[in-house]
């Protein structure tokens, strides 16, 4: 049968089985790429978006961020919709000290966090006047620029202790929230920048002992965010248990000052920060 007969035998089918044969089409092909979807959310990336300045000035609220699934294996968590039912991970490997991670909040719920893994098992952390220690060896921080924050509708100009809140203008008026700032590098080389914004709490801790299997996780905004240094009585993250790592943050693929709103498209282009697109970590 040639094709020109091939064409005219399907054309000729009844219109209510044509129709029949167009659905299973459309339910195989969404059925496949639901599947698709699935296989690359639990095992290839992942998104995640920032709601706290916690991370700041190294990750914004309104950064949409893609997450690494690969590089620590696979738990019962990075599956989504509560999947997973198994204990432990399958190809496990372990964070590198400096790495930034998203994980299951321990505490219990379903929220993620995002931090740095700054303790590995058996290190020592502690800090001293406001000063991170590693293994009984102060980490090195400089004193750098003050890191000037764009005010904006979902970044507000958020300070540990109000009256210490710095608000700065430039020459064309656009108005800044100005964060003390340090660089600060880990043993091994891993540099970035932290606020300090105050001689707060947790800027004097007791020695803390990474278990075995668990990692210590701080934020860069260090006297706003509750981690690895709060126990989770206290709201914190306590040790982090490695089978609670999601992935690693890998790059920034959307950023929104909160400006936009959702009846007016235009306004989606112009509140997108456009210079953290693209942003790796």
């Amino acid at each position: 049968m040639d094709s020109e007969t091939r064409l005219e035998t399907r054309s000729s089918a009844p219109p209510a089985e044509r129709k029949k044969e167009g659905f299973r089409e459309t339910t195989r092909f969404l059925l496949l790429l639901f599947v698709f979807a699935l296989v690359l959310r639990s095992f290839i990336v992942a998104p995640f978006s920032i709601p706290s300045g916690s991370m700041l000035p190294t990750m914004m609220i309104g950064d949409y961020l893609f997450v690494a699934k690969w590089p620590y294996g696979y738990s019962r968590f990075s599956l989504p919709f509560g999947l997973g039912s198994f204990d432990g991970r399958i190809l496990a490997d372990a964070p590198e000290r400096g790495d930034i991670a998203v994980f299951r909040y321990p505490g219990g719920g379903d929220d993620d966090y995002v931090k740095r893994v700054i303790g590995l098992p058996g290190d020592t952390v502690q800090m001293k006047d406001g000063a991170l220690w590693l293994n009984g060896t102060e980490v090195p921080r400089v004193r750098v620029a003050d890191w000037l924050m764009p005010i904006t509708p979902n970044s507000p100009c958020r300070t540990v202790d109000p009256e210490a809140a710095r608000v700065v203008e430039d020459e064309d008026g656009n108005r800044f929230c100005a964060y003390e700032r340090y660089r600060e590098t880990l043993p091994g080389g891993e540099s970035y920048y932290i606020l300090d914004q105050i001689d707060g709490i947790a800027d004097d801790t007791p020695l803390h002992v990474v278990p075995e299997g668990h990692y210590f996780m701080m934020g860069d905004n260090r006297d706003d965010s509750l981690d690895s240094r709060f126990s989770l009585a206290a709201e914190g993250v306590g040790y982090l248990p490695h089978d609670y790592l999601i992935g690693e943050a890998m790059i920034v693929f959307f950023s929104t000052d909160g400006a936009a709103e959702w009846l007016k498209p235009w306004t989606w282009i112009s509140a997108a920060r456009w210079d953290r697109i693209g942003e790796t970590f």
